[in-house]
């Protein structure tokens, strides 16, 4: 019972930095009447991660928005931004070799969220954003992802976990889903059959670092209509060839 206050408060910060994070900014008004949370707490609350500097109060428009604390803070993450950096030259040239759409995701609880992208140059292509999340049961991303982890790992995650359907394709099904990772370890390749959206399908394969371990994804992405025997061997001969090239990278420091 005496915890409960704290991991109150300590939520509610959370939620106000994540709205000022999607608003860019608002009012105190805002803030309690979006959130709907009280005005005497929130005061309080706003207050202190003002005085810390993880918010900053504008005195012209009267805005709260966020601070150059959390800047700092994030920059303990900055492997993720490092990784992507490093990634984009080489999924640049592999989006010139295939023509469609590279994505680099990693893995958060049971979505994956993506780091960097290369998009196709035809006009009908993929549509997504760095730092979109999807639910990972969908994706190839997500499932290549998914069936890297260990067993005891899978299973806390997947207990009690609900599989929202999507399209017809989607696996909703625990045991279907362990049994489509199985299949992914086996084979080294993960594929969405339009299994988040219709008319869209991916390849997918993970990225380790020197170490043997898998810290990410890779992708190619590829409307329905133009995913044929002949693309898909391309990207099956090149993404590898990419991923390698990648870690290659990665192991040498750079």
């Amino acid at each position: 019972m005496g915890a409960s206050p704290a991991v109150k408060s300590a939520d509610r910060v959370l939620t106000i930095l994540e709205y000022l994070a999607d608003h860019r900014g608002a009012t105190f008004a805002a803030i309690v009447r979006d959130l709907g949370l009280p005005n005497s707490s929130t005061h309080q609350l706003l207050r202190t991660i003002r005085q810390r500097g993880f918010v900053e109060f504008d005195e012209i428009t009267r805005e709260f928005k966020l601070g150059f604390r959390l800047w700092e803070v994030a920059q303990s993450y900055s492997s993720v931004q490092h990784l992507a950096d490093i990634a984009q030259p080489f999924m640049d040239e592999l989006t010139a070799v295939t023509k469609e759409t590279v994505q680099l995701s990693r893995l958060d609880g049971l979505e994956n969220v993506y780091l960097a992208i290369s998009e196709s140059p035809h006009p009908m292509k993929l549509v997504s954003s760095v730092g979109h999340r999807l639910p990972a049961h969908t994706t190839g991303l997500g499932k290549v992802l998914l069936a890297e982890l260990p067993d005891a790992v899978l299973d806390e995650r997947l207990d009690g976990a609900t599989l929202q359907r999507f399209t017809e394709n989607t696996i909703t099904d625990p045991a279907q889903l362990r049994a489509e990772l199985k299949r992914i370890r086996e084979q080294g390749y993960g594929e969405d059959r339009e299994e988040y959206v219709v008319g869209c399908r991916c390849i997918a394969m993970p990225i380790h670092d020197p170490s043997g371990t898998t810290i990410a994804a890779m992708s190619v992405s590829v409307p329905t209509p133009r995913f044929d025997q002949q693309l898909a061997r391309q990207i099956h001969a090149a993404l590898p060839d990419t991923i390698r090239q990648l870690e290659a990278k990665l192991g040498a420091g750079d």
